[in-house]
């Protein structure tokens, strides 16, 4: 199913010290770059590399940009006017070609515009 991966889930997947979301996480990577059914925009990205300094145990430069290289294999959106201001509008990316947003950042089940939030990690 085309599913939009919010930064919470790219952060989760090389997160040593969240043993329960990470393995789930990286499952969802993996599925999504194999089937090809993916989306990341540009923010995201932004977003997993200015995390990833942060954690705990934080990705040195060669393995943050090793891991946004890796990631941006998805073909991340471009930013612009028009999804700012769809986002604004409803919420996230629905101009994504996408039917569902994979994060732990809104409700669980809530449908906005077609969009279907999931959290995987419940």
């Amino acid at each position: 199913m085309p599913s939009f991966l919010d930064t919470n889930i790219l952060i989760y997947a090389v997160d040593p010290d969240e043993p329960e979301k990470s393995p789930i996480a990286a499952a969802l990577v993996e599925e999504h770059l194999v089937e090809g059914d993916g989306r990341i925009s540009v923010q995201v990205l932004r977003e997993f590399y200015s995390a990833s300094r942060k954690l705990s145990q934080p990705l040195s430069d060669e393995q943050a940009d090793e891991m946004v290289r890796y990631f941006a294999t998805f073909s991340p959106l471009p930013e612009d006017a028009r999804m700012v201001l769809g986002a604004v509008r409803c919420g996230q990316e629905f101009s994504a070609g996408v039917n569902r947003l994979l994060t732990e950042d809104l409700q669980h089940g809530q449908e906005i515009e077609g969009l279907h939030i999931e959290n995987p990690f419940l």
